[in-house]
C-alpha cells in the first residue's frame, strides 16, 4: 500500500497541457502575451529612436493619444518632429545634451502636436540604451499624460491668481479705511509747529492707533492720541467710535477730564457684552500763553503712555500721567491729568506703545523690548528739538527695529518755535 498517486492516477499528463510541465508552459506563453500586451496598451506611451532621435518602435497607447498609425511614424519622423516649436527647441538646446551628457533625463514637461494638430502636454523621461561595451545604441523615452496634470496646474494658477487680486482687494481696502480713521491735514495752529507719523505693522490690516489735532472755541484746540485693543474692522469701529466721539465731547466740554469721561460711558455701554472693547487715551487742551507766551496745556490720560516734554533748556522728563485706567473697561474709570506751559522752544511729544515695546534686534534678541527707558534717553539726546526733526528722528529709530516692530506706532509732536530778536523787541 503507497500514500502517493502517479501523474496517470491523477488523469495528468506529463507532457501534456494538464499536467505541471504543462502548466508551466501556458504560462510561460501568457507571461510573454502579457509582456507585449502591457507594452502596447500600458497606462503610458513607450517609443524607441536612433541616437539621431528617428523613431523605430512605438505603442499602441502613444500613437491613439497622438492620432497616427505606425507606419507614419516609424522609421520615417524625428521625436523632435511630435514636439511643438518651442518644445523642439528646448529638446535641441537642453533636452538632448543633457541626454548625452547624463544618459538619462527623467520629468521633462514638453507638448506633443497630435496628428489634428492638437496639442497634448507630457512628461517625458529618457535614458540611452548601451551595449555589453558601454556603446550607446538607442534610446528609450517614457511618456506620460499630464492632461490632468495640467488641468489642476491650471486651476491652481487661476486661484491663486484669485487670491492675489483679493488680497490686493483688501490692501487698498484697509488702507482707504485706515485714511478715514486718521486726520488728512492736522490743523494749522499759529504759534505752533506740528508733524505727526503713522507706522503700519501690517499693511493687511487695519491699525488701531489714532490721532487729531482741531479747532474748539476761538483761541483753543483740543489733540489727542489712543491706541484701540487688537486690529482689523472690530478695531476699526472703536477706532472710529472713539475718535469722534472725543471731537464731539470735546465740544460739549472741552475740559480733558470730561472729554475722556464722557468717552469711557459711550464704549462702556456700547462695548459691555461678551466681547468688551476699550483702549488707551491722552487728550490735551492748548491755549496760547498772552502772559508768559508759548501755550498752556492740560492733559487727561486713561492708561496711554505718558506724554514727553523736551525743554528749551535741553532737559527732557514723562509728564505726570500715569495711573488713569484704560478707557471703556470700567464704568467708572480714574482718569490721571496734569497741565504744563509749553514755552518757546519746547516740544511735546505723545506716542503709542509701539514705539516702545518694538524688539531691539529682533532676529538676535527677540525678548528684549525698546522701552521707556531707552525713549527718554533718546529724547535726552535730541533737545533741544523741533516738532520735525523729533518726528524725523524717530522714523529713523523705527527703520532700525526692522520686523521688531510687530505692533502699530503713532507718533505726534508739537513744538512752540522761538522768537526771533524782531518778534522779542
Amino acid at each position: 500500500m503507497t500514500c502517493g498517486t502517479s501523474d496517470e492516477d491523477r488523469g495528468g499528463d506529463p507532457d501534456g497541457g494538464e499536467g505541471p510541465s504543462g502548466g508551466r508552459a501556458r504560462f510561460g506563453a501568457l507571461l510573454e502575451d502579457s509582456a507585449e500586451d502591457l507594452y502596447e496598451h500600458a497606462p503610458c506611451g513607450f517609443l524607441s529612436t536612433l541616437l539621431d532621435g528617428r523613431i523605430i518602435k512605438v505603442n499602441t497607447t502613444l500613437l491613439e493619444w497622438l492620432g497616427y498609425r505606425g507606419e507614419d511614424l516609424v522609421g520615417r519622423r524625428h521625436f523632435s518632429d511630435l514636439l511643438t516649436v518651442g518644445g523642439r527647441l528646448y529638446h535641441e538646446t537642453h533636452f538632448a545634451p543633457l541626454l548625452r551628457m547624463q544618459g538619462e533625463v527623467s520629468g521633462i514637461a514638453l507638448e506633443l502636436r497630435a496628428a489634428d494638430g492638437s496639442r497634448l502636454p507630457v512628461l517625458v523621461t529618457s535614458t540611452v540604451k548601451a551595449d555589453g561595451d558601454g556603446q550607446p545604441l538607442l534610446i528609450r523615452t517614457t511618456v506620460f499624460d499630464a492632461r490632468d496634470r495640467r488641468a489642476y496646474e491650471t486651476e491652481l494658477l487661476r486661484a491663486r491668481q484669485e487670491a492675489d487680486l483679493e488680497r490686493d482687494r483688501l490692501k487698498r481696502l484697509a488702507t482707504t479705511l485706515q485714511k478715514t480713521l486718521l486726520p488728512p491735514t492736522l490743523a494749522n495752529v499759529p504759534g505752533l509747529d506740528v508733524s505727526a507719523y503713522y507706522h503700519i505693522a501690517s499693511v493687511d490690516e487695519v491699525g488701531g492707533d489714532f490721532y487729531d489735532l482741531f479747532p474748539l472755541a476761538a483761541g483753543t484746540w483740543g489733540l489727542f492720541m489712543g491706541d484701540v485693543c487688537g486690529k482689523g474692522a472690530a478695531a476699526a469701529a472703536v477706532t472710529s467710535l472713539a475718535r469722534y466721539t472725543l471731537r464731539a465731547a470735546a465740544v460739549y466740554d472741552p475740559s480733558p477730564a470730561a472729554v475722556l469721561d464722557n468717552l469711557n460711558t459711550v464704549l462702556n455701554h456700547e462695548y459691555n457684552g461678551t466681547d468688551p472693547r476699550f483702549c488707551t487715551v491722552v487728550f490735551g487742551l492748548l491755549t496760547p500763553d498772552s502772559d508768559r507766551g508759548g501755550f498752556h496745556i492740560t492733559l487727561a490720560a486713561g492708561g496711554h503712555p505718558p506724554a514727553l516734554l523736551m525743554r528749551a533748556d535741553g532737559t527732557a522728563d514723562f509728564l505726570p500721567t500715569t495711573g488713569g485706567q484704560l478707557i471703556g473697561a470700567l464704568p467708572d474709570a480714574h482718569i490721571a491729568a496734569t497741565s504744563v506751559h509749553l514755552a518757546p522752544g519746547d516740544t511735546l511729544l505723545l506716542h503709542t506703545d509701539g514705539l516702545t515695546e518694538a524688539h531691539i534686534n529682533a532676529a538676535v534678541t527677540k525678548g528684549e523690548r525698546y522701552g521707556d527707558d531707552a525713549l527718554l534717553d533718546f529724547c535726552r539726546a535730541l533737545t533741544p528739538t523741533t516738532a520735525s526733526d523729533t518726528i524725523a528722528a524717530i522714523r529713523d529709530l523705527l527703520d532700525t527695529f526692522g520686523t521688531g516692530v510687530d505692533d502699530d506706532a503713532a507718533v505726534l509732536a508739537v513744538h512752540v518755535p522761538r522768537l526771533s530778536s524782531e518778534e522779542k523787541q
